[in-house]
């Protein structure tokens, strides 16, 4: 019997020490995402952008870009979602999924929905997520009643039988954070989440004009509410990097041996547009180029830590946003300073046109991508689930993740361009209607826009006609028609009936991603 428990006790140590061995060989990751920031807004995209992002350009330049990449809803909660679970909203909810304000929630993160966070921690890693949360929080009142969404509902909060969050991202798979419910300067609830606690509760209530230049248009779209004390609206990502910064430094001195996985969520670029003391002026472009060139600051200050603390070359850092820009963000800057954030794409944050969903996606990681690559392949924020599983060996349940293909051949340059790993793309408009990609064809699932009104007001000027007003969808080829401008519905049958077959498919199926994906690892 001795004998045996020996032998058990050996095996399980072999194992341990197997499993901490391979951690310390896995990668640090971290990734830095974007607020509604369009294809057109790094200068490494857009060669006529009104201002330089010179350290997202070296990012570039020195790791890889993806020229088709594309979020998975054309706003902020849904796409999060996507990048947590690797799935669209629709699998959480239905069909849609709206921005939290308020208490909101609860998580659109269900209990038995593998995250990013969970399947890195079962490797090993040690993660933290810092900055905007925004994939709903429940919150209780003094009755243990949840509370829904809306402003008045923040002063009902009961914070002692609130907290530790039962669905915050401590409970979702990050071992540390320091968050934001919702937009930071947006919608409040105004209050700093660290590890499911809320330090400071919120009891004041914040208004507009104590902002800076409170009268500058920029300010546009800060929600007055119920906030923190303490809180801060200027400096939101310093702050925010500041915690990222303390995190992997403090990891770095305590446990070398071990990887970490860190988020880094930023505000910018959404409204309103608060560029930090330091940045205002930074650029010839006004406001919005002084907060875009803050984020490329703040993204290059993160590329100096690693090398600093020597593990540049053991990290993996991916760039990415979560839809394309504000509407009012895209006219200013348009009609000011002739930048164009869509990078001559139709539509913005809300549409289903390439201006809603079209992204930035770079990816660096020094001595295992080949320096200054551009990929045309098709991809979406839900395949970061999977390429991060194939870089550390997870092999994926089909039950999970799946809406998320394997991109790592790709960034590492082992895929022929030619050979496309996506043979579909979902995407999602502003109220859950569906776009879906094949190749060069992009068909949209209802009419207009899907998200953003060009009848009238301040988008009317950039309204298109419609080439066919009776069609109750849309069918464009991307190659020949880039800015979706002639409507093939009727012209294409064929391919648009092919299309809304697939598309049905892939939503009855449960999944759009193929099953038995099997991790290639990155030796």
């Amino acid at each position: 019997m001795k004998f045996k428990i020996f032998v058990a006790l050996a095996l399980c140590l072999v194992c341990f020490s197997t499993d901490q061995t391979r951690a310390a060989e896995l990668p640090n990751i971290v990734i830095i995402y974007a607020d509604d920031l369009g294809n057109g807004d790094l200068s490494c995209y857009n060669e006529k952008s009104a201002y330089k992002t010179p350290r997202l350009d070296q990012m570039a330049a020195e790791g890889m870009r993806f020229t088709d990449a594309h979020s998975p809803s054309t706003i902020c909660s849904p796409s999060r979602y996507g990048l947590y679970s690797g799935q669209q909203i629709y699998r959480s909810t239905g069909r849609g999924g709206g921005a939290w304000e308020g208490p909101g929630g609860p998580s659109y993160l269900k209990p038995g929905t593998l995250t990013l966070g969970e399947m890195l921690q079962e490797k090993g890693y040690r993660t933290g997520i810092f900055g905007k949360w925004h994939v709903g929080l429940t919150w209780l009142d003094k009755d243990g009643k949840k509370l829904g969404g809306g402003f008045d509902n923040s002063l009902l909060i009961d914070y002692e039988k609130s907290t530790p969050l039962i669905d915050g991202p401590n409970e979702r798979g990050f071992h540390e954070s320091f968050i934001t419910p919702n937009c930071p300067t947006t919608d409040p609830l105004y209050v700093y989440i660290e590890n499911g606690m809320v330090p400071v509760p919120a009891s004041e209530r914040h208004k507009r004009d104590t902002l800076p230049n409170p009268g500058g248009k920029w300010r546009w779209d800060n929600d007055e509410g119920w906030k923190s004390p303490d809180y801060k609206f200027i400096d939101a990502d310093l702050l925010f990097y500041e915690k990222t910064r303390e995190f992997i430094t403090e990891h770095r001195a305590t446990k070398p041996e071990q990887p970490f996985f860190a988020v880094f969520s930023t505000q910018i670029a959404h409204a309103p547009v608060l560029p930090a003391k330091e940045f205002e002026g930074a650029t010839k472009a006004g406001a919005r180029g002084d907060f875009v060139f803050e984020l490329d600051a703040l993204v290059g200050r993160v590329l100096d830590l690693l090398k600093k603390l020597k593990i540049d070359e053991e990290t993996l850092v991916l760039f990415n946003a979560d839809n394309g820009a504000e509407t009012m963000h895209m006219v200013w800057m348009r009609e000011d300073h002739n930048h164009d954030a869509a990078n001559g794409r139709r539509g913005m944050k809300r549409d289903g046109w390439e201006g809603g969903h079209r992204v930035p996606f770079i990816a660096l990681w020094p001595g295992r991508i080949p320096a200054g690559r551009v990929s045309d392949q098709m991809t979406n924020t839900t395949d970061i689930f999977a390429t991060l599983a194939s870089v550390i060996g997870y092999q994926l349940p089909d039950d999970q993740a799946t809406d998320s293909f394997d991109m790592l051949p790709v960034i590492l340059g082992k895929q022929d361009e030619k050979d496309p790993v996506r043979p579909h793309l979902l995407t999602q408009s502003f109220r859950g209607e569906f776009q879906i990609r094949q190749g060069k064809w992009k068909y949209l699932d209802h009419k207009g826009s899907g998200g953003n009104s060009y009848d009238k007001g301040i988008l009317k000027p950039y309204a298109l006609p419609e080439s066919e007003p009776d069609a109750p969808g849309q069918l464009y080829n991307l190659e020949t028609d880039p800015g979706e401008t002639t409507n093939l519905y009727f012209k294409e049958s064929a391919k648009r009936e092919e299309l809304q077959a697939l598309l049905n498919q892939l939503k009855a199926s449960g999944r759009s991603a193929p099953k038995g994906r099997v991790p290639i690892g990155f030796e």
